[in-house]
């Protein structure tokens, strides 16, 4: 659960925080927006404050304390993992407000959701980071074991299609002379004198 990177950097935690509360803002005005549309009555635009203005300052509160929790924590402890993540969640939950009950569970509920996200890797699966190097050399290593011996790969396939065995030219030499009656490397030295001859009257 600890953090891949052993080189911890600190955040600008009040910048983080501004900027996540503006986000969220807007997301709420947005969504406060979308239900106001949605309302028999007509309430006009004011109606995203006057109506839903709760609505946005839910999104804002969750918004703030969550990354504020996140980053302070991290400064403090020097590392940023799993457990800053799930604190920095339940912070943010408690922001949901309501009754004692309802603070605390739905703080625990967002601090178990963004931990198993974090923990998880954004539900791709829990992964070590490896260096290139080892990467690299894993590869080599996974290739050389699947690998096969040419003759039992020429036995199998064949040659051509761009496998060939040692001696190929000489085997292939000997079919066109046994079948076709055609001396291939005759036929080639003919063919260099001539282009010889050619450039030498030119």
């Amino acid at each position: 659960m600890a953090s891949h990177d052993d080189t911890y950097h600190p955040r600008d935690t009040l910048a983080n925080t501004s900027k996540t509360a503006l986000q969220l803002s807007v997301a709420g005005a947005i969504f406060a927006g979308v239900q106001n549309t949605l309302r028999k009555q007509n309430v006009g635009a004011m109606g995203i404050i006057t109506r839903s203005g709760g609505i946005i300052a839910v999104f804002t509160g969750v918004g703030v304390l969550y990354q504020f929790t996140k980053d302070a924590t991290a400064n403090l402890r020097q590392k940023d993992d799993t457990y800053g993540e799930a604190l920095a969640g339940f912070m943010g939950g408690t922001a949901v407000g309501g009754s004692i009950p309802m603070v605390l569970g739905a703080g625990a509920t967002f601090g178990v959701a963004t931990a198993a996200f974090r923990y998880t890797n954004g539900l791709n699966g829990y992964a070590i980071k490896e260096d290139d190097e080892d990467e690299v050399a894993r590869k080599e290593e996974m290739r050389k074991m699947r690998r096969r011996p040419l003759q039992e790969t020429l036995e199998q396939l064949g040659e051509g299609r761009g496998i060939y065995g040692p001696g190929y030219e000489e085997r292939r030499r000997e079919r066109l002379l046994a079948k076709y009656g055609i001396d291939v490397k005759a036929a080639q030295e003919q063919f260099r004198e001539k282009n010889a001859d050619t450039t030498a009257s030119l």
